[in-house]
This record gives structure tokens, C-alpha cells and sequence, in this order.
């Protein structure tokens, strides 16, 4: 038996749920306002995982969503399996609680159908106990139903197509003394409901174990998983699975602040009277995480699911997300090396607010990333508009920087950019000028390093662009990485207008390829 560290997955796969089927472990994560959404990931061992699929092409409401409306969109997801049908439920803030379905866990997966309309459900997990009945648990957010620190009961038609009734508070999290009681997870064995939720807050809590012989309880709990004296805050909510052997484990998030909620997993053993046992222990009932996981086979060092691309596929990997819901016309893959970006619209300039901003999730730990960009030549029947044109890679959060190329009708710059969380104009931390003729095409290579505590340098032809800047986390994410391109428009599907050109994108992780 060897062993791994936690975290399994260190980058930002948030408020993550998992089940063992089809000979493996899924799991889902929450995607919040980006699309594609709910990340399908797959795994042997629980600490090697591959992303899959992404479940949710686009958010509904469609037009809603044709903006960033960071803090909102997919929160907290479950993944449960009935009757031979796969099920994703998941809670918009905004608007309810929706149900996908599929025959698979790699799907295809159906379209989004609203089960619970309504603001501020949140967190809602299925369970379906012996006689056949099934029902709804879910907890509430303060900001948009006033109410928080409980968890609902509903009971739901087994297929998850609509409630039987109103709703019924089962637990109170302000009776028993708890702030921020939420993300429960529900579940049904020997004999009775178990309701796995964290309590305290993201960063500060710990995990409870609710248990009842009866889904409406009465309950009783225990708080089973703290940080201790390990340097694991939280731990924040997760998952209860089994293994082929009968071993249990709980998948849970811990909130690294720039690098998002990365994930670990903590052996679980039941103890003689019945309540689980999670990490190392701490006394007789509580336990702390764990530094190291025992895998089967020796899997070398620390892996996650591959960032590279070499854009030879005529369809954007999985491990790409954007902003908003996605437009026709946004990009163009053609399968020869080169990714085609147009110059999309972007009204106020700030890049925050740009839906076509192609990104990934930043790594736990150092990486460098490297990409070569191109703008094209222009004919002389393309006229060199007064807004300039501009493409680049991006470090987005609540502040971003950028460096790439700016064409305006004074030639093309190669630029570095900063934006802070309270300003509204970019400051110019770079600039280079590249060529006098703006229809000149241009070429940079760019390369960007992002260290240990999320401090970020850019390099292009050359010269030093950034240096120390430190990145931060976005709303309920951490930060990404991203590739994108500005200007005036307008965008046609085809993409027939003009458009930046990204070559392959590689990716190390602290001087391995990932």
C-alpha cells in the first residue's frame, strides 16, 4: 500500500459530491456562473481523477446568462443514482432547484428541468428511502430568501420531476447553537437517514453527522471532522462513498483563498456505537484531516486533470470553461493547432465583465503557462477601427492583469495591464511598440509563471511584462487563467469577422507537463 497527499485534487473544484458506479468514482463540483457547467471528473483510486464532461452546456435562462453574473449560477450540486437513472441536482439562487438526468455518469446528460422554483434554495441532495418514497433535502441562503442555518425536507416524486408537498424544516441550525448549518448531503443505510453537512462557515467550520431512524427525524448529531491543530481549515462540505472493499471515505473541500476549494479525502470507520469515525482522531468522536491517503499502486508524483491543450480537436476540451453563456461565433477550432478567438464585444472595457474570456482553474501549486499569439494581417477591404483591438492571457478574479497585443490605428503594442478589485479603468504596467503599421500581422510569445502564493509574472518577446503581482480569488472561485479577445464586433457565427490566433497552450506544474 502506498500513500498520496491530500489534497487529491489541489486547484478549485468546489462544494464537490461523489458516488461509486459503473466501476469508478464520479464526481461533481459546482461551476457558479461559467459555462459549460457541473464538471463530470472520474477516478480509479479517488486521488487520480480525469475530467470527463461538463453536464450543462449553458445556464438557464439562456439570455440571463449571456452576461457574467458572478455568485450566482450553479451552486452546490448532488450526484445520485435510482432505478438505473443518473441524477444531477442542482440549486440556481436565483431561480430554484433544477434536475438533469442521464443513463450514464458520462452522460449524455438531458436538459436542466426546474423542480423547486424559487430564491435562496440552495444545496439540495435527493434520497430515496426503502418504501419507495423519495424526498428533497435542502438548505437556504440569507442573501436572496432571508433565511439561512437550516435544512428543508420535501418530499418529491421518485423521478425528481416534481414536490408532493410543502416543505418541513427538520433541523434548525440556530436551536442547536450552530451558525451557517448548510451543504447537506443525505443518505440511507443501516436502518437509518444520514444527513452529512458542514457548519461554521467556509473557512472556519467543521463537518456534522445528523442521524434519525425516520427521514422527518427527530435528529440527533455529532461533530465528527474539524481542523485540529492540522492546516486544513474548514473542512468544508462533501461526500460519503464506498469502495469495492466496503471502505468508506469522505471527499470534502478546504478553501485555499487565491487557488479556490481544493479537495481531500479522509478514510471513514464506524465506530462501536454506530457513528462514524473520519481523518485521525482527535478524541473519541471528533477526528482531523489527514496528511496522507493509501493508494493501491504507487502513482509517482502529485497529478490532476491535464490543462494542456495543443488545439487539435475540433471542439474545446472539457477542462475550458467561459464566462457566460457561449455565443456561435465566440471560437473557432478547425483542428490544425490553433485556437481562433473573435474580437468579441466588450462595452465597458473591463474584463471582468467579458463573457468571452476562455478559462481554466489556476493550480494549488506553481505552474508556468506558455502560449503563442497571433493577430492577422488585414486586407485592405478591413478598415482599422477607432477601439482597439486587443487579445491576450489573463489572470481573472476580483482584480485581473493581462498581457498581450493591442492593435489601434497607431500600429500594434504588445501591453501588460492591471485592474484592481475597487478601480474602473485598467492601469498600463507595459508597453512595447511592435510595429508603426496596424495591419501589420504580429506575433508574441507569452509566457506566464504563477508561484507559490499566487504572485504572478508575465513575460513576452522577451521582456519582462509583470512581475509579483498578486493575483485574488474570484466570487465563491478561485482564480483563473485565461485566454481572450476585445473589440467592437460584431461577432458572425462563422467567424468570418476578425480574430486573434492562439497556438498550442502549455502547461507545467512546477517543471512537469501537466
Amino acid at each position: 500500500m502506498h500513500r498520496r497527499s491530500n489534497p487529491v485534487l489541489d486547484a478549485d473544484w468546489p462544494d464537490p459530491d461523489a458516488i461509486r458506479a459503473e466501476g469508478a468514482f464520479w464526481m461533481i463540483a459546482s461551476s457558479f456562473h461559467r459555462a459549460p457547467g457541473l464538471p463530470v471528473l472520474r477516478s480509479e483510486d479517488l486521488v487520480t481523477w480525469e475530467h470527463v464532461t461538463n453536464a450543462l452546456p449553458a445556464l438557464p435562462p439562456q439570455d440571463h446568462y449571456a452576461l457574467p453574473r458572478r455568485g450566482s449560477g450553479v451552486w452546490a450540486p448532488s450526484l445520485r443514482e435510482h432505478a438505473g437513472t443518473y441524477y444531477i441536482v442542482y440549486p440556481d439562487p436565483d431561480h430554484g432547484i433544477l434536475v438533469l438526468s442521464a443513463p450514464h455518469p458520462a452522460g449524455p446528460w438531458s436538459a436542466p428541468w426546474t423542480l423547486l422554483p424559487g430564491r435562496g434554495l440552495i444545496d439540495p441532495c435527493p434520497v430515496w428511502d426503502e418504501d419507495g418514497r423519495a424526498y428533497l433535502v435542502h438548505g437556504w441562503a440569507r442573501s436572496r430568501a432571508g433565511v439561512k442555518n437550516r435544512l428543508t425536507l420535501v418530499e418529491v416524486t421518485p423521478d425528481l420531476t416534481a414536490p408532493l408537498g410543502a416543505g418541513e424544516v427538520i433541523i434548525d441550525g440556530d436551536a442547536l447553537g450552530m451558525t451557517t448549518l448548510e451543504g447537506p448531503k443525505a443518505y440511507r443505510h443501516d436502518g437509518w437517514t444520514w444527513i452529512y453537512a458542514p457548519a461554521g462557515g467556509v473557512a472556519t467550520g467543521h463537518q456534522v453527522v445528523f442521524r434519525a431512524p425516520d427521514v422527518h427525524g427527530p435528529y440527533e448529531h455529532r461533530i465528527v471532522l474539524e481542523q485540529g491543530d492540522s492546516d486544513v481549515n474548514g473542512p468544508h462540505q462533501g461526500a460519503l462513498v464506498e469502495d469495492e472493499d466496503g471502505s468508506r471515505w469522505f471527499l470534502h473541500f478546504q478553501d485555499r483563498g487565491v487557488f479556490g476549494r481544493v479537495v481531500h479525502v479522509q478514510p471513514v470507520t464506524m465506530g462501536e456505537d454506530g457513528w462514524p469515525r473520519m481523518g485521525e482522531p482527535i478524541d473519541d468522536v471528533r477526528g482531523r484531516p489527514v496528511a496522507l491517503v493509501p493508494v493501491d499502486e504507487d502513482g509517482g508524483e502529485y497529478t490532476e486533470p491535464i490543462r494542456s491543450d495543443d488545439f487539435s480537436a475540433t471542439v474545446l476540451h472539457p477542462r475550458w470553461h467561459w464566462q457566460a453563456n457561449p455565443q456561435p461565433g465566440w471560437s473557432r477550432l478547425a483542428g490544425d493547432g490553433r485556437l481562433r478567438l473573435a474580437f468579441a464585444p466588450s462595452p465597458r472595457g473591463d474584463l471582468r465583465d467579458h463573457g468571452a474570456v476562455l478559462g481554466q482553474q489556476i493550480p494549488g501549486r506553481p505552474s508556468t503557462w506558455e502560449v503563442e499569439l497571433t493577430l492577422p494581417g488585414l486586407g485592405p477591404d478591413q478598415e482599422v477601427g477607432p477601439d482597439a483591438e486587443r487579445a491576450g492571457l489573463i489572470v481573472l478574479g476580483r482584480n485581473y492583469a493581462w498581457a498581450g497585443l493591442e492593435r489601434s490605428p497607431a500600429g500594434v503594442r504588445l501591453v501588460a495591464r492591471t485592474m484592481a478589485a475597487d478601480q474602473a479603468d485598467e492601469v498600463e504596467v507595459a508597453a512595447v511598440d511592435l510595429s508603426a503599421d496596424p495591419r501589420r500581422e504580429t506575433s508574441v510569445h507569452l509566457r506566464l509563471d504563477v508561484d507559490a502564493a499566487g504572485r504572478i509574472g508575465i513575460t513576452g518577446a522577451g521582456r519582462t511584462l509583470l512581475t509579483q503581482w498578486q493575483a485574488m480569488e474570484g466570487h465563491w472561485i478561485g482564480a483563473e487563467i485565461g485566454l481572450f479577445a476585445a473589440g467592437a464586433g460584431p461577432v458572425r457565427e462563422d467567424l468570418s469577422a476578425r480574430a486573434a490566433s492562439f497556438g498550442p497552450v502549455q502547461v507545467r506544474r512546477e517543471g512537469r507537463d501537466a
